[in-house]
């Protein structure tokens, strides 16, 4: 007896900005582009339109034709091979591996303000608080995606969404009281001096922030009128983003002055000046549970989401048998504690480097390099698609026919090299750094050694790595992934 198909559900263009809105946004970067002031403003404003507006529509395209779990594995392989297919979803998942020890440092610096404010300065402490974090985080991960989505959901509601319309409310009312602002709002401080290598450098944490929403280009297929309808909603979602971002930053540079902000405790340290001077300092330890709650819900989703996404390559033998294991809620428990050991290690950066801010910044940096390089990847396969596979149909095509394509891939190609040269560069303004060579020797064996290794992997891969995924586990897959 032949089944009824079941109608696809539809999308319309506000649910999918909401939900592009959630993935992008998130507090953590707030005190990182606080630094620049009202040149924020250019720097979102120039991202937006390089980068991300430009890779979520390519994203979007690419999964509207290849809607199959995998992502950007699925993609890159399609156009460039699997080496490279599988170079890209392992950038992917193992920028994370230098960005989840930068979150946790966040939420060390947020759970401080409950115990003592001055433990954001001490290494032991965040270090502890990372390892603890993380392995509960994998732990937590074991019982599958339904419950890891359960809680990142409630997380980000709570400890995103709250703490962000606080600290932007707060901050208009600070200029109607008459507050001591500790930036110029001149016209002339909204245009950055890029001559300066240092303004260059800063764009790399820029592009970290608006990175993601290709996580959602799957639901392309799933929009009445995609055509029409997908690319507003993308615009919506990018105006959003940048909006949001641009009036946290704000509210924490109109507050803290430049010298003092710091990239791990900023955004509370701005709260507890705040309620300070209203005299309702009683708020700060409770806003601050409230943003651990929703740091430790990002955390949790990109932790499953990743390893999900790197396990479709077993299917095709790119993966050792030793992380192929499953446990009874179809979760590569193996591919989890891998993580976990790669996070242990990055973490010690805390301990190597003389300060707190400049290791937070070097794990953004190897994060920013590592994601640039899936997007480069990203790019060139939307471009290269469009002429060896005309004949696979996509819901979602970028307009213009191949001039639209080009312009939208080289745009991105452009942009994203430039960003990923400056990734290199150290932060002199920002940080002293003891022994630029140092720094310069540590970001560069890094990256190398970030690259090399799933090339290495690819090439002493065996015939008998592959394993066959059943159905409902790879659906499993494309939930956690998309």
């Amino acid at each position: 007896m032949a089944h009824t198909p079941k109608p696809r559900r539809t999308i319309n263009v506000f649910v999918l900005a909401m939900l592009s809105l959630a993935v992008v946004v998130s507090l953590r970067n707030l005190p990182l582009t606080a630094e620049y002031g009202l040149s924020a403003i250019f720097f979102y404003a120039a991202a937006c339109i390089c980068f991300m507006i430009p890779y979520a529509l390519v994203s979007a395209e690419l999964a509207s034709g290849w809607p199959k779990a995998g992502g950007v594995f699925i993609w890159v392989k399609e156009a460039l091979g699997q080496r490279w297919g599988f170079l890209a979803i392992w950038l992917q998942w193992f920028h994370n591996m230098t960005w989840y020890p930068a979150m946790l440092a966040f939420i060390a610096a947020a759970l401080a303000q409950l115990i003592d404010p001055l433990l954001v300065q001490n290494k032991i402490y965040v270090i502890s608080v990372i390892l603890i974090g993380f392995w509960g985080v994998t732990f937590l991960n074991f019982f599958g995606i339904k419950t890891s989505a359960l809680v990142s959901t409630i997380s980000v509601i709570l400890g995103v969404i709250i703490p962000g319309i606080i600290l932007v409310a707060l901050a208009i009312y600070w200029l109607k009281s008459g507050g001591v602002i500790a930036i110029p709002l001149n016209v002339s401080n909204l245009f950055p001096d890029l001559s300066s290598r240092d303004n260059l450098v800063f764009l790399s944490g820029i592009f970290l922030a608006l990175s993601g929403l290709e996580a959602n280009a799957n639901l392309a297929r799933d929009v009445k009128h995609p055509q029409k309808n997908y690319p507003r909603a993308i615009f919506i979602a990018a105006a959003l983003t940048v909006t949001i971002l641009i009036l946290g930053s704000l509210s924490i540079a109109i507050v803290i002055p430049r010298e003092g902000i710091s990239l791990v405790s900023g955004l509370l340290d701005t709260f507890h000046y705040f309620f300070q001077v209203l005299g309702l300092s009683w708020i700060v330890p409770i806003l601050a549970l409230l943003i651990v709650i929703g740091a430790f819900g990002e955390l949790n989703a990109w932790a499953i989401a990743g390893v999900k996404g790197l396990f479709v390559t077993t299917e095709y033998g790119c993966l050792p048998p030793s992380l192929h294991k499953l446990n009874k809620h179809h979760t590569p428990i193996h591919l989890l504690l891998l993580q976990a050991v790669v996070v242990t290690i990055a973490a010690f950066t805390f301990l190597y480097l003389p300060n707190i801010n400049l290791s937070y910044w070097l794990l953004s940096a190897w994060s920013a390099q590592m994601y640039l390089l899936t997007y480069i990847l990203l790019f060139i396969a939307a471009l290269v698609l469009r002429y060896r596979r005309p004949d696979v149909h996509r819901v979602y095509k970028i307009p213009g026919r191949m001039v639209g394509i080009w312009v939208v891939s080289l745009l991105g190609i452009g942009s994203a090299l430039f960003v990923l040269a400056m990734s290199f560069l150290p932060p002199t303004a920002q940080f002293d750094i003891p022994s630029i060579m140092r720094y310069e020797g540590l970001i560069l064996i890094g990256f190398l050694i970030n690259c090399g290794i799933p090339l290495v992997l690819y090439a002493l891969r065996k015939p008998h790595w592959k394993i066959e995924i059943l159905d409902e586990i790879r659906e499993e897959i494309h939930e956690a992934t998309h």
